[in-house]
């Protein structure tokens, strides 16, 4: 018997840009719309998740100075780091850099301003304690100590770095970092299969790890780490580093949140203005009929 119509052809070409805006859209929707329990669930998730990115990264990068050169080193933590986005878009989780794409959806009027701001919040809060909790299972683990120190090393020079880049040029970093975040979002929304949203992944993610753009909740895991390590790490491991807690004065919870603020704000300008708020001029804006 034949039907009385034809099913769909499947396709494996990626969806065109006009058609991600939509996606985009709809799914800022729905994510808003999303019961607190489970939205902040899987935002817990999501900070997990772009934690043990960052904990890669950091065991990659351990022992890479003076034997690797410095672009290298840095591509190959990008490559790794990008693990943390893989696992957020395949595994299901609700990050808040990705979802400052959310203003396509209120921009077009299909999602309240209160919306928005309620599930940024409560991904944000969910991001936070999932990437420091994390930090703090690493730190009970012993990973952080491994290669005689080298990894230790890094975590404290990454998380001093990050609390001690002057305000200003924190805002920039994070503009940059959630475009390229956004875009890799944005590219995965289009794609069809698990291999194409993980290679649409890896290079914008790379990108920004490679050229040291600030990730606000990959923050969240580096500098608690880095606290963790500073309060409580054993004085033979500072011995094997050759320096002391007292080394690390600027590294303090205080300041730490206080450097979250322009990478924040940063990222949220960078995905929510320079890539969502560009499409949706692009794609969904209203237009006067001729």
């Amino acid at each position: 018997m034949t039907p009385d119509r034809d099913p769909p052809p499947y396709s494996l070409d990626a969806l065109l840009p006009a058609e991600i805006a939509q996606k985009a859209e709809t799914v800022g929707v729905t994510k808003a719309r999303m019961d607190i329990v489970s939205l902040m669930t899987l935002s817990v998730l999501a900070g997990a998740f772009i934690a043990l990115g960052a904990m890669f990264a950091t065991t990659v990068l351990a022992g890479a100075d003076g034997v690797l050169p410095f672009g290298v080193s840095r591509l190959l933590a990008g490559i790794v780091f990008s693990l943390g986005l893989v696992l957020v878009v395949l595994g299901g989780a609700e990050l808040f850099t990705g979802n400052n794409l959310m203003v396509m959806a209120w921009a077009a009027g299909k999602l309240p301003l209160r919306a928005m701001l309620r599930a940024w919040l409560i991904v944000y809060v969910g991001n936070f304690i999932g990437a420091a909790a994390t930090a703090l299972l690493v730190f009970l683990s012993g990973q952080y100590a491994g290669g005689g120190g080298a990894v230790t090393a890094v975590v404290l020079q990454i998380a001093l770095g990050k609390v001690t880049t002057p305000i200003e040029q924190a805002f920039f970093l994070g503009i940059l970092c959630n475009v390229l975040v956004c875009l890799a979002v944005w590219l995965t929304l289009g794609a069809r299969t698990t291999t194409d949203k993980v290679i649409a992944i890896v290079f914008p993610v790379s990108a920004f790890v490679a050229a040291g753009f600030e990730h606000s909740v990959a923050n969240m895991y580096f500098v608690p780490l880095g606290l963790f390590v500073k309060a409580f790490a054993p004085a033979a491991l500072w011995a094997q580093l050759g320096s002391s807690a007292a080394d690390y004065a600027a590294l303090t919870w205080p300041v730490f949140f206080l450097s979250l603020v322009p990478v924040t704000i940063g990222n949220i300008i960078g995905g929510g203005v320079m890539v969502g708020g560009v499409y949706w001029f692009v794609y969904l804006r209203p237009r006067s009929e001729a």
